[in-house]
């Protein structure tokens, strides 16, 4: 939200989920502009891969949001006319019952929703809310059987184009946990691609100190071996049943948005860090696989 505030990028709904950041104080400026400008990378790498699945389906497509949290991609399609036939986020019932009591009690959050429905009436509840275009539904994702019943309930479609999304979910599980997710996917839907952002380069120096300072805040990394390189991240969407996989780390991304735009929010506050910003753009990335049974 302070990144939105200053004017990274524009998202008029994140202010109904996160409440207004406090101000930085002078030592922190460093460090804050780091990651705003790696969060900058995240939304628009992420954002143009999505954009890209949604105009090859011409929308006629569904996007499946992994531990989606407080995301505002819904609304932000919708503005955009980019809506996809049916949007899914999944995330803990904990999570999900807070993003619907903000969505229930604030009405530029519900209108969108209610404006996009047709059909039946809205289903919304304490722990799920289910209408024809957004669904959100409380699932762990350690459980893929649980996870897939939960979602045909609420009408996935495994015969359209679908587009998965996970943003630093995949790194919170066991590789044989994200691995039988990866597999699950894989095999659901015949016409599918799958975004995954997370770490990686994390067994040199600075990858380990990485850990360590995760560590101390007590989180920690429970699928971090398959963030060793860009290669095992390859290797773990190939090797469960995707057909193509890439990976590239967020300094590339970087290099590939407008040059304008990135020039532009270079200029927002000073960094003078710009070697510990290249060593943190070189520990994430974007993957991206797919299977194509249908030669989109």
């Amino acid at each position: 939200r302070f990144a939105v505030s200053i004017g990274y990028w524009k998202d008029p709904y994140i202010q109904y989920f996160v409440r207004q950041a406090k101000e930085r104080k002078a030592p922190e400026i460093n460090r804050g502009k780091l990651l705003w400008e790696c969060y900058y990378a995240r939304v628009h790498g992420v954002s143009y891969l999505i954009k890209a699945f949604l105009k090859k389906t011409e929308c006629n497509c569904q996007i499946v949001n992994l531990g989606a949290g407080m995301d505002t991609l819904f609304w932000r399609l919708k503005d955009e006319n980019l809506l996809p036939r049916k949007y899914f986020e999944v995330d803990f019932p904990m999570i999900i019952a807070r993003k619907i009591h903000n969505i229930k009690s604030k009405p530029p959050l519900s209108k969108p929703i209610m404006e996009s429905h047709s059909g039946d009436s809205l289903l919304i509840d304490s722990h799920s809310l289910d209408s024809s275009r957004y669904s959100i539904v409380g699932a762990d994702l350690r459980f893929s059987s649980d996870l897939e019943e939960k979602l045909k309930k609420h009408n996935l479609d495994i015969h359209l184009p679908t587009l998965l999304v996970a943003e630093c979910v995949l790194v919170y599980m066991t590789p044989q946990q994200s691995a039988n997710l990866l597999k699950w996917a894989a095999s659901t839907f015949p016409v599918a691609m799958f975004i995954n952002y997370e770490q990686v380069n994390m067994t040199d120096r600075f990858g380990q100190v990485m850990i360590e300072n995760l560590q101390r805040r007590q989180c920690n990394l429970a699928g971090v071996e398959v963030c060793r390189s860009l290669d095992a991240q390859r290797e773990r969407l190939l090797l469960n049943g995707w057909e193509t996989a890439r990976a590239i780390d967020m300094m590339k991304v970087y290099s590939f948005l407008p040059q304008a735009d990135v020039k532009r929010i270079e200029g927002l506050e000073f960094l003078d860090e710009k070697e510990l910003f290249e060593q943190l753009m070189q520990h994430y990335c974007i993957c991206w696989a797919s299977k194509d049974s249908s030669n989109l």
